[in-house]
């Protein structure tokens, strides 16, 4: 497998109770470096263009509202794989559906609030990493 990069939120819900630690501690165990990463304050722009593939959900708005309520911690992720190994490390949408030892069955609160995001494709990732970081802030 290629070395590549993903990128990671880990969301409004997990920073208010403290686990950028944990979470972060699970990544690494799986073998992915973190290679960038700082915590914002999202704006409603931000949130809005990073979603906007949603725009026409009903679910939108309340995404948005969730994403700016506290802040987050943006990430991008390298290793061997990385996309889908930080997919299987995150684990279902739906906490109760989750694998074991996964940041999402550990620490999601519902399908919502569910800690963690991460970019589903290759070409998804590059949009995402460059709506957060410029070259110089990823060091890996």
């Amino acid at each position: 497998m290629a070395i590549e990069r993903t990128f990671s939120i880990i969301k409004p819900d997990a920073t208010a109770r403290n686990l950028t630690g944990a979470i972060n501690a699970i990544i690494e165990k799986a073998g992915l470096r973190i290679v960038a990463q700082k915590r914002i304050q999202m704006t409603r722009g931000q949130a809005e263009t990073f979603y906007a593939v949603h725009k026409a959900r009903p679910f939108f708005g309340e995404l948005v509202d969730f994403m700016i309520s506290a802040p987050v911690v943006v990430q991008v992720l390298e290793g061997e794989g990385a996309i889908l190994k930080y997919r299987d490390v995150m684990g279902a949408t739906d906490p109760a559906k989750a694998a074991d030892g996964t940041i999402r069955k550990a620490h999601a609160q519902s399908i919502g609030e569910n800690s963690v995001h991460g970019s589903d494709a290759a070409e998804t990732a590059a949009v995402e990493i460059a709506q957060f970081f410029s070259g110089i802030e990823i060091v890996g």
